[in-house]
């Protein structure tokens, strides 16, 4: 039986990350029903909100990452906020961090001091290099865990999306927070997770380290490498993408483009890898895609970012959709997980301490408390929402 709110109601979260990899993890569990909480530093909040460009009173950023959330102002660094914290984990006994390794623990709240109030807590961390280990305390962005995960080196230039964030950080915090909380429903007891950003971008390489483990000293076959596997320029100036990975493909698109003779050339580089190039660049790409479309042998159109919203997949899968809040209307992309009879609510991103006096009474705090915690700055009431 789906429990209220989708599959994940009762699972509450108390989400003090910011910026991408936290927030997304956080963003897919709530799109599934979690009761995420974000709690943020009561003067500007995640810094998010004020990252360009701006839609509305708030960060465009900031509203794909946070619909379906609530979020409350409170100060960590004062003894009353960190009192209040421990105080909610009676009834939120999720935490999700991404701060550097040792800060939860210089301001009081490390895992420790949570399960010492809360045995079932479930803390997931998420940092660029591990909790522990010589680069636990170095500073990085993306591109560096890509760097140091190896990715980098099967590319030509650094991606535009950020890989290590989502991929090697928000779905490994997400599915590890999962499995924490199955474990708990056995065992009664909480459990640290430890996120690697680095660590995770190395788990896309899986593949070639077997690859390596077999003694293959070759460059990576979907590297852009070899012809089969590649982007082309059409005469249009536009790009297609053909993925004929597997010889069947390959010899498919041979066969439709008349040149059966290369099926034996699939793993050429270097001037026949130009000959191909030559024979794309001859028709306009819509002339490519209908007739490799027949043939079923991998190949797409490179999508623009005006036509993702407009591509018949996208429309009649139902990847975007729109949400208002904080003053304006803006389109979102699902998150990918499908569950049948479930949709994905389409609650408005929280203005910066919006929830705080409801999550604090649900909490057990009462009226005459709150106000009193509002006055000694340990937390944020706005009373605009």
């Amino acid at each position: 039986m789906t429990p209220p709110g989708g599959p994940l109601g009762g699972l509450r979260i108390l989400d003090l990350t910011r910026l991408l990899p936290g927030p997304y993890a956080t963003l897919v569990l709530a799109d599934l029903g979690a009761d995420v909480v974000k709690v943020e530093e009561p003067e500007a909040g995640d810094y998010c909100r004020a990252l360009p460009p701006l839609v509305g009173d708030g960060s465009a950023l900031f509203h794909l990452l946070n619909r379906n959330k609530r979020s409350i102002a409170l100060d960590l660094k004062k003894a009353e906020g960190r009192e209040v914290l421990f105080k909610l984990l009676e009834r939120f006994d999720v935490v999700v961090e991404s701060f550097r390794p040792g800060v939860m623990d210089r301001l009081g709240v490390g895992y420790d001091a949570l399960r010492h109030r809360q045995p079932r807590v479930i803390l997931c961390s998420i940092s660029g290099y591990g909790q522990d280990g010589p680069y636990r305390l170095r500073a990085g962005h993306d591109v560096d865990y890509q760097a140091l995960g190896g990715l980098l080196a099967t590319t030509a230039a650094a991606p535009s999306a950020q890989i290590a964030d989502i991929g090697g950080g928000a779905w490994p915090a997400a599915l590890g927070l999962l499995a924490a909380a199955y474990e708990r429903e056995h065992t009664g007891q909480g459990r640290r997770i430890d996120i690697s950003m680095t660590e995770g971008v190395l788990a896309f390489l899986a593949p070639e380290m077997g690859r390596w483990a077999a003694g293959a000293k070759e460059r990576a076959v979907l590297g852009g490498t070899f012809p089969c596997y590649r982007l082309y320029r059409a005469a249009d100036g536009r790009r297609v993408a053909l993925g004929a990975l597997e010889p069947k493909f390959w010899a498919a698109f041979c066969e439709a483009i008349g040149r059966p003779e290369w099926i034996a050339k699939q793993w050429d580089e270097g001037a026949f890898v130009d000959e191909v190039e030559a024979l794309f660049a001859t028709r306009p790409s819509k002339a490519w895609l209908d007739l490799l479309a027949v043939a079923d042998c991998c190949c797409e159109p490179v999508l623009e970012q005006d036509e993702l919203f407009e591509h018949p997949l996208h429309v009649e899968r139902g990847a975007f959709f729109k949400v208002s809040g904080l003053g304006a209307e803006v389109r979102h992309v699902r998150t990918p997980v499908r569950l049948d009879g479930h949709e994905i609510p389409r609650g408005p991103p929280p203005r910066l301490g919006q929830h705080t006096a409801a999550v604090l009474a649900e909490g057990g705090f009462d009226a005459q408390e709150i106000q009193e915690l509002e006055r000694r700055g340990a937390i944020r009431c706005p009373t605009r929402t």
